[in-house]
């Protein structure tokens, strides 16, 4: 990271930034281009370290480039507001806190997975765990992870 005086280190820091976003962005290549799309997610981070979770239809652009290439980078942020005061434009700003960081996707491999790791997403989203999710429901979906290889966090004031 350049702006040393914009980051955020140490989990007590990172962390609330994590549980504010309720949207991530996912970066991958498609047919040799950049394709980001944002996707609500949940998460894990334990000895392993940071695990994003995401789910999605079986078919459709976004899985074709996975599996075609499973590396993604992905951002969240939260919005600060804007920031400045003046007649000079130069002056404004706009404050945020953010995430990015790279890893690869796992698909899960089977429903016992995918209700796990649907799990993460509705505890993060709704803040409770404990869903049941149906076998037919789980045919017609698929859900992966992206375990983190590297991130970073960064906030501007």
């Amino acid at each position: 990271m350049r702006r040393k005086d914009r980051q955020v280190t140490g989990r007590e820091n990172i962390e609330p930034i994590l549980q504010a976003c309720k949207v991530c962005r996912l970066g991958m290549v498609s047919d040799g281009k950049p394709y980001v799309i944002p996707m609500n997610f949940g998460y894990t981070w334990d000895e392993t370290g940071l695990t994003l979770y995401f789910h999605s239809g079986l078919k459709g652009k976004k899985i074709d480039a996975m599996r075609a290439n499973p590396f993604v980078c992905f951002e969240m942020d939260i919005q600060g507001g804007l920031i400045g005061t003046g007649e000079t434009a130069c002056r404004y700003s706009f404050a945020f806190s953010s995430i990015v960081g790279e890893g690869n996707v796992e698909f899960a491999k089977d429903n016992t997975e995918k209700r796990a790791w649907f799990d993460a997403i509705m505890q993060h989203q709704t803040g409770r765990g404990g869903w049941e999710y149906g076998d037919a429901h789980l045919s017609v979906t698929e859900v992966f992870r992206v375990r983190a290889a590297y991130f970073e966090a960064s906030c501007k004031k």
